[in-house]
């Protein structure tokens, strides 16, 4: 695959590290890109318009929707979320290799849409009982969440059945050597 462009697709469910994973896989692979969704919610603290992700209201994404601008979007806790069909085709032309995180119904969607282009890895928690203490230790979260969080994982966790590889998360460290494995041998 090596001068054609990719794009790496992870999932995991929330309070997995797949942030922490991938912020730490594109620090170790320099030639990845990142590309920018769009979504509808509000900027957390510290994210920024345009790196983050391109923050628009409802009104404008359902314009973006109607125009056929996404290669995939989807609703994820009661927010809207896509990916620009333009970049993406711009960029898989140029070669690039691409990395972006995503849920697993858009990442099924990318896969549909792009076929070999996509691969798909999901990031699994040790157990769904690990994954609870992690978003508890976290505490950000009220108990309706955590039980909104944890019905979404075990959805997600039988969707991995269906991604080209799956990655645990035991230690940040071995998931991140994973994943850079995963690339560097589809990128060589």
């Amino acid at each position: 695959m090596s001068n054609k462009g990719v794009m790496f697709v992870i999932s995991a469910p929330s309070g997995t590290g797949k942030s922490t994973i991938i912020d730490r896989v594109l620090y170790g692979i320099k030639s990845l890109k990142r590309p920018v969704s769009y979504t509808t919610r509000p900027p957390r603290p510290g994210e920024k318009d345009h790196v983050d992700y391109h923050f628009i209201s409802a009104e404008q994404f359902q314009l973006k929707l109607n125009n056929g601008d996404f290669i995939e979007w989807a609703k994820v806790y009661d927010n809207f979320y896509g990916t620009s069909l333009d970049y993406i085709n711009k960029e898989l032309e140029n070669g690039s290799i691409l990395i972006k995180d995503i849920d697993t119904q858009g990442a099924l969607q990318l896969k549909k849409a792009l076929g070999k282009k996509a691969v798909l890895i999901f990031i699994e928690p040790p157990s769904l009982k690990e994954l609870e203490a992690r978003i508890r230790k976290r505490g950000k979260d009220s108990e309706e969440v955590i039980k909104k969080r944890m019905d979404c994982a075990r959805l997600e966790m039988e969707e991995a059945k269906k991604y080209d590889h799956r990655v645990m998360n035991d230690k940040i460290e071995h998931a991140v050597e994973g994943i850079e494995s995963i690339i560097n041998g589809l990128i060589r």
